[in-house]
């Protein structure tokens, strides 16, 4: 468990953050470099943020606890009716430009690793795809960058996530069968063993699971409106509801063979668009109390997944790191713009904030913890060069190229 003086040192850096937040977010700071950093600096000093004993199991509950609330809380603030009215660009980057990265992201990874199976690539590529809003923040929040550019980016960071874990699951099971690795296979905290057909347990996870947490989600939705009609519940006891469907969304799906991470994305995008009572508190709670499980995953981060990475990383790996940052992103995100009427900046603004985060760190955490993968070091260098290349490039370029959107509202206004 954290000793004393650990704990110590954490409350104090939560603290210091907290008082100074505002300042700290007009800056190039972000709560993911403070963070992972003091993880990797505490790590380093010789402080345990788990005992030994514990750390694998303490470390695959806190991200699984953390992943089912961001992916259902990610999946209930994407409304069916706002996409409606503006989902050209956010769709096209999904739907498009999502399936090219990790195409061309398997392609690289193959390319620079042509001994490892086609599955292991993919597996990297999935992993690395999904961004993540919260490293550059002060995009969204800046009033300079136009109300269409900050909405495809919180929308896009809101559901490629979800849309690339059926990728993860499938890649990292065949990943295994095509290493002739043997061991648990199952999707969560009460994962069974995979059945001899891969191709049949892999369909299953991706099956059973959106159609589970369609089923709970909707369900969910409909008590809950008929509790707040007939002024059953409190705000209060609503909030504990809606985490409780996530949780249950999971379990559900793992119970008949499904997977649960996708059930419970599932849950939350059918939860948000079909409940009229307000879920505001689910997204408060992400704001509030959830930022504590954010902030403890990139201290796990910095501390446990940092050092391994760093310890096995070399130049093959960190060329990887900054191609999927650049290349392998930011040209399918072009390609898939095309013909939008988005200007040359706009497009590549887009692309280069697909910054990499806590879903890689999750998905990389799970895979490496549930599925037998030989070289399963290499993949953790490549996925943490790859997060704390864009934690540190993504937070310090927010702000300032953000700022260029406004300096061109001025020339045009002149």
């Amino acid at each position: 468990m954290l000793t004393t003086p650990t704990l110590l040192i954490i409350v104090c850096v939560i603290a210091v953050y907290c008082l100074l937040s505002r300042k700290i977010e007009a800056s190039v700071v972000t709560l993911p470099m403070v963070f992972a950093g003091l993880g990797l600096i505490l790590g380093q000093l010789g402080f345990n943020l788990v005992s030994a004993d514990i750390e694998r199991r303490t470390v695959h509950m806190l991200a699984e606890v953390t992943l089912i609330l961001v992916l259902f809380s990610d999946a209930s603030r994407v409304k069916f009716s706002t996409l409606k009215k503006s989902s050209t660009i956010p769709a096209r980057m999904l739907l498009i430009g999502m399936p090219l990265t990790i195409l061309l992201g398997a392609f690289v990874a193959r390319w620079v690793s042509p001994d490892q199976p086609w599955a292991l690539a993919f597996l990297v590529a999935a992993i690395l795809t999904p961004t993540d809003a919260a490293l550059g923040q002060s995009v969204v929040t800046n009033k300079n960058v136009p109300d269409r550019i900050g909405q495809t980016i919180n929308v896009e960071s809101g559901l490629n996530d979800g849309l690339a874990l059926p990728v993860v699951l499938v890649a990292a099971i065949f990943a295994t069968s095509a290493l002739g690795a043997s061991g648990d296979m199952g999707g969560g905290m009460g994962g069974a063993h995979a059945p001899d057909n891969i191709a049949l347990f892999a369909a299953l996870q991706i099956t059973v699971g959106p159609l589970a947490g369609g089923v709970i989600g909707f369900i969910a939705a409909k008590c809950l409106d008929a509790a707040v009609n007939r002024k059953w519940t409190t705000d209060v006891a609503q909030g504990l509801y809606i985490l409780s469907v996530a949780v249950l969304a999971f379990f559900g799906a793992e119970l008949l063979g499904g997977n649960g991470f996708i059930s419970a994305f599932v849950a939350g995008l059918v939860f948000g668009n079909t409940a009229k009572s307000p879920v505001m508190y689910i997204h408060e709670f992400m704001e509030g109390e959830g930022q504590i499980l954010t902030l403890l995953t990139f201290l796990v981060f910095g501390a446990v997944l940092a050092p391994i990475g760093l310890e096995h990383a070399n130049l093959k790996t960190l060329g990887l790191a900054v191609l999927f940052l650049t290349l392998v992103r930011m040209l399918p995100i072009w390609l898939s713009l095309s013909g939008t009427g988005l200007s040359t900046y706009e497009k590549l603004f887009l692309g280069w904030f697909g910054p990499r985060g806590l879903a890689s760190i999750l998905f990389a955490l799970l895979v490496l913890e549930e599925f037998h993968i030989p070289g399963g070091e290499e993949l953790a260098a490549c996925v943490v060069l790859t997060v704390l290349l864009s934690i540190v490039a993504h937070g310090l370029t927010a702000n300032p190229l953000s700022n260029i959107f406004g300096r061109n509202k001025n020339k045009e206004a002149r």
